[in-house]
């Protein structure tokens, strides 16, 4: 039985790069190991890309094949509720956050999970004030 600290989200720009076998150096070894989990954000989002970037039918295969092996964290009342105050916090900050972000911490801060993401500035407020924690490499 794996451990809380075995998993790892990974953010959309993150995935991405390893379903394009692009992802390399430290990120890669800091990843490596871990039980991957993706939120159903980054799900909507990656789909979206395969419309928008017209992908074959190789390409959706391969995304569904590498979506049945990754954990993927559902919504959730406890999720929702946190995604309503970290938002607010935010806004009440005068930093306003964007809601996908915001959706994909909130996932993580529900679950006690780091997040491993190469955009750290749209998170950094998320580590700052609410504790979200991020893959450092």
């Amino acid at each position: 039985m794996r451990s809380r600290s075995d998993y790892l989200v990974l953010d959309t720009d993150v995935s991405s790069q390893i379903l394009r076998g692009r992802l390399a150096g430290p990120t890669l070894a800091a990843v490596a190991g871990r039980r991957w989990c993706v939120t159903f954000v980054t799900v909507g989002e990656l789909w979206r890309w395969a419309v928008v970037r017209r992908w074959g039918n190789r390409s959706r295969r391969e995304l569904e094949d590498w979506l049945r092996g990754t954990v993927i964290l559902p919504y959730g009342e406890h999720v929702a509720q946190i995604w309503g105050e970290i938002s607010a916090m935010a806004d009440l900050r005068g930093r306003p956050r964007p809601i996908n972000d915001t959706w994909v911490a909130a996932c993580c801060l529900a679950r006690g999970l780091p997040l491993a993401t190469g955009n750290v500035r749209d998170y950094a407020d998320f580590v700052e004030h609410e504790g979200l924690v991020l893959l450092t490499s």
